[in-house]
């Protein structure tokens, strides 16, 4: 069986957001010929002078547009700030018009994912918000459904439209055990979606 890969495409600040990637690559990878794709972005800076080195001195490499094009699937995770993405994946996702004109994410499923420092910080907001520029470029979002029994029992984070975490005000609280089953579900959801989307 050929691999193919699913972008997972995060930006994290404290490593919460971090983590959840990592769990949801791990169930991306449960899928046999599924291969999870870790990337993140640059953090961006007021001062029109200030630059980032290319390459980031430790975690997964930068995305490049072309990590969208070559993907058979997305997951994409921010930290909640005041109920939407943060600045440096939104200007990620702005610099996307290319990708659209092309069509290249058309069809292709995705999922979101989130983390914030208090329990009601505006998550579910984030995870609909980070959903509309995917919608744009026409991808098929997917979610986490009531099957998952930890989404009934949960009182850490998650929710049907993505798995969410409470990161607390010092913003490096572990994921919950239920956190990571909700994520790693979400991620093997998202793999077997893309796989059978993509049979010829």
């Amino acid at each position: 069986m050929s691999q193919h890969d699913i972008l997972v495409l995060y930006y994290s600040r404290s490593g919460a957001t971090r983590d959840l990637a990592r769990c949801i690559a791990e169930g991306i990878e449960s899928v046999p010929g599924i291969n999870a794709r870790l990337r993140t972005v640059p953090p961006i800076s007021a001062v029109s002078e200030a630059t980032e080195a290319p390459v980031p001195a430790e975690g997964p490499p930068y995305a490049e547009l072309r990590d969208l094009q070559d993907c058979i699937g997305l997951a994409l995770g921010s930290p909640t700030r005041f109920g939407n993405m943060a600045a440096p994946m939104k200007y990620f996702w702005d610099c996307s018009s290319s990708e659209w004109l092309a069509g290249a994410l058309i069809g292709k499923p995705a999922c979101v994912f989130t983390s914030a420092g208090s329990m009601h910080g505006g998550q579910e907001s984030t995870l609909l918000t980070m959903m509309i520029p995917l919608l744009h470029h026409g991808m098929l979002i997917l979610g986490l459904p009531y099957s998952e029994a930890d989404l009934m029992t949960t009182k850490t984070g998650g929710s049907p439209y993505g798995v969410s975490h409470h990161a607390h005000s010092h913003g490096n609280e572990a994921i919950s055990p239920e956190e990571q089953r909700l994520a790693k579900a979400q991620g093997k959801r998202l793999a077997q979606t893309a796989l059978l989307l993509n049979q010829s």
